[in-house]
């Protein structure tokens, strides 16, 4: 296999939003033709119109974007195996099928679905489980049981759907990158319908066509295909063509245990499941999405990457490019992994430390709407002294805006504790000693302070004059950032505050 000939395909369903499953598929088909110099191709695999979502495509289109994981070939692409939609290419679906039933490999079902219930109903009966299969197909209404003429006449007045005829006696040998070598017994396995009574492809044989007429060498997708593969499997072979590489991803747990993450149980998880935020057609609902909660693309492709790959290095940080780099099917877990948000955090703080550029602009543009001007340096020191307390960009008011602008409230509780006599002259004593220092440094303030009485009393004091809570940098730093005017009056001001209160 050259370098240049690896293709794989992304082939969501427009049926809602993208969750992380479904993204990190995408990803793993991404770095995967990367690695190799191949194609990334996206195809819309909307054979079941009855599900269809409006806005889905444009979602998967923006989702990807977002993510820097864009498609080289595809719906909103372009490419030689236009369309990309499945919706698009029945002619040639149904050209296949004429193919399959010539020579022996499909036929017509005739069975409705109250004769499809009634016969489960006499199967449970009995205590057996009922499968369309080879042990009991020429016992049902289908174009096996019937002669020539018998089934022209059908086909003139009745619907049909078109099953696939798996035949008995083998056990098919398969092979699955990440997973291994799987034997499969055909005694067991259904006669999976092809075509439906409506004339439209089911996934099972849209997909394998489509596969083999795009040239895809590998198909990468989640676990919950795994139970498919034999009868893809057996579709090329009907057909006369080669398999793909298939490799089969593991499942992303929640993190209590229970369960794989679905779109369909948003409401029992406590954190986001979509790359990008949802607005629900119907209800106009919107479902929270990683981009507009602050996270960077980039963090969030990191910590997808590796939930369920190991790229066999001590480190976790990767850019987009080391992760090509390094990635590989063959290290990608059997097992489910499970999602925890907090991993999620602790990446976005983490790449954080190459976004110093656009904190600053956002820094700049919040101090602008005070109208208030410092200077370049300042601004750049506030970064490095709180960049650690922050996991996403927008936070860095938060833990910064003290040295911008004056407290406008203070924490109510160690307030109310403070509102007495005591603080009062406390905290004027204090800014005499302020007062009185010529060099306004951390370095000198720390050694004013150092063996005052009640230390710790007047540091918590100078913290709620300056900051208005109980938390912040070295208040020391906080006073030479601000320099000693400012300083001294946000003391006057919490004094005269106290003594509004009492």
């Amino acid at each position: 296999m050259s370098l240049h000939s690896v293709r794989v395909r992304f082939a969501p369903s427009p049926t809602g939003p993208l969750h992380l499953g479904g993204i990190r598929t995408a990803l793993y088909n991404y770095l995967f033709a990367k690695k190799h110099r191949g194609t990334f191709v996206l195809r819309i695999e909307d054979t079941d119109q009855k599900r269809f979502v409006e806005n889905s495509e444009s979602y998967i289109l923006e989702s990807l974007k977002w993510c820097h994981i864009e498609p080289d070939e595809g719906v909103g692409y372009g490419g030689p195996y236009s369309p990309y939609f499945q919706s698009k290419r029945g002619h040639i679906y149904r050209m296949y099928i004429k193919k399959l039933l010539k020579k022996g490999y499909a036929y017509y079902a005739f069975d409705t679905d109250q004769d499809l219930d009634k016969k489960r109903k006499e199967y449970n009966h009995h205590g057996l489980t009922f499968s369309y299969n080879s042990r009991i197909r020429m016992n049902l209404n289908n174009s096996l049981t019937m002669t020539k003429e018998q089934l022209h006449d059908k086909l003139r007045s009745y619907s049909y759907v078109i099953r696939f005829k798996i035949e008995p006696g083998e056990k098919l040998k398969m092979h699955d990158i990440i997973r291994g070598n799987i034997i499969v017994n055909t005694d067991h396995l259904d006669d999976k319908i092809l075509l439906k009574s409506d004339g439209v492809a089911t996934y099972h044989l849209a997909n394998t066509i489509d596969d083999y007429l795009m040239k895809i060498t590998h198909v990468i997708r989640g676990e919950e295909w795994l139970p498919s593969m034999y009868l893809h499997v057996l579709l090329y072979r009907a057909l006369g063509w080669t398999p793909p590489n298939f490799a089969h991803l593991p499942l992303i747990l929640k993190k209590n245990g229970k369960g794989k993450i679905s779109k369909r149980n948003t409401d029992s998880l406590n954190s986001p499941i979509y790359p990008i935020q949802w607005k629900t057609p119907k209800t106009k609902i919107i479902l929270p999405g990683y981009r507009e909660l602050g996270y960077l693309p980039e963090a969030f492709v990191n910590m997808l990457a590796l939930l369920g790959w190991n790229p066999g290095v001590e480190r976790e940080i990767f850019s987009l490019q080391e992760l090509i780099n390094l990635f590989s099917l063959e290290k990608i877990n059997k097992s489910g992994v499970f999602f925890d948000i907090k991993k999620v955090n602790w990446f976005n703080k983490k790449h954080l430390n190459d976004k110093k550029e656009e904190i600053f602009a956002f820094l700049s543009d919040k101090i602008k709407k005070y109208s208030l001007l410092y200077k370049t340096d300042y601004l750049w020191k506030v970064i490095h002294l709180t960049m650690n307390r922050i996991h996403f960009i927008h936070e860095i008011w938060e833990h910064s805006f003290y040295f911008f602008i004056s407290p406008s409230s203070y924490e109510a509780n160690f307030f109310n504790k403070i509102c007495h006599e005591n603080s009062i002259l406390q905290l004027k004593n204090a800014k005499i000693l302020l007062y009185n220092l010529n060099q306004f440094t951390s370095v000198n303030l720390r050694f004013l302070f150092q063996k005052t009485k009640n230390k710790h009393q007047i540091m918590q004091l100078f913290r709620l004059a300056v900051v208005g809570v109980l938390k912040g940098i070295d208040i020391f730093i906080i006073f030479e950032m601000l320099g000693k005017k400012e300083s001294i009056q946000r003391i006057e001001k919490l004094i005269n505050k106290i003594k509004e209160k009492i």
